[in-house]
């Protein structure tokens, strides 16, 4: 039977161009991504690993819609995924209470009760491991850990069918990341979730995802099941990756 695809990345290419130089003149354009290529399947933790730089970024904000200039074609089976950012703190309205950044997807969502609004913020809350006396609270009331399942209870609380999370546990402690990594893996089997998963560290791709994809200089340069790339690496650059992983 085949599986069903959220989410379609054909030749993908993107370019930076770099500003103003001597006399007006434009600096030189760098190429970033390179005929990108592949599939995210319904339900499946997809991980995309390699070195800082390499592009993953700028591939998470193109499917996200927040790189518009791009050659190629990005195919969504859903509405516009959601993203998960490295930094919390970022990513969230310092002037905002934690209850107004979760209830606004769901205003935007047309939701226009108030109370409904409250009741499933104060039940998501809970879900991630918060109390729902969060709601009362700015980001800056709160934890690294905390801020991170904020982060992560405002991408899914409009229900999407596909998450992007760009290194969201890369800057927590090993003891959060766990947490962190673990509530992922909850949500999805409530929500029939599916996450491109972005990363430079193998060992945390190993932990949650089924299948990867690894980047090098803009370009995917293996893709495999995650048991298969670990045992039997193809690429020089992912044999590179596993041995500084250990």
């Amino acid at each position: 039977m085949d599986r069903e695809s959220v989410l379609e990345v054909r030749h993908l290419n993107s370019y930076y161009t770099q500003g103003n130089g001597i006399l007006g003149r434009r600096g030189p354009r760098r190429q970033v991504l390179r005929d990108v290529s592949f599939t995210l399947y319904q339900g499946e933790i997809l991980g995309l690993v390699g070195e800082s730089g390499c592009g993953k970024t700028t591939l998470s904000r193109a499917i996200v819609g927040m790189l518009p200039d791009y050659e190629g074609e990005i195919i969504h089976h859903s509405q516009r995924p959601q993203m998960v950012f490295q930094d919390p703190f970022s990513s969230l309205n310092p002037a905002r209470t934690i209850g107004w950044t979760l209830a606004e997807p769901l205003r935007a969502a047309g939701v226009r009760d108030k109370s409904e609004r409250r009741r499933r913020v104060a039940e998501l809350l809970e879900q991630v491991g918060l109390e729902a006396a969060c709601a009362d609270r700015r980001p800056w009331e709160l934890s690294g850990g905390q801020r991170q399942r904020v982060s992560i209870a405002a991408a899914v609380i409009a229900r999407p069918r596909l998450v992007v999370a760009d290194e969201p546990v890369s800057a927590l402690d090993v003891t959060i990341q766990a947490q962190i990594l673990r509530l992922l893996v909850d949500l999805r089997r409530e929500y029939d979730l599916s996450y491109l998963f972005i990363s430079h560290d193998l060992n945390v791709i190993y932990q949650l995802c089924s299948r990867v994809l690894v980047m090098q200089k803009g370009q995917i340069v293996e893709e495999n099941t995650v048991d298969e790339l670990f045992a039997h690496p193809q690429h020089p650059y992912t044999r590179q990756l596993l041995e500084a992983a250990g």
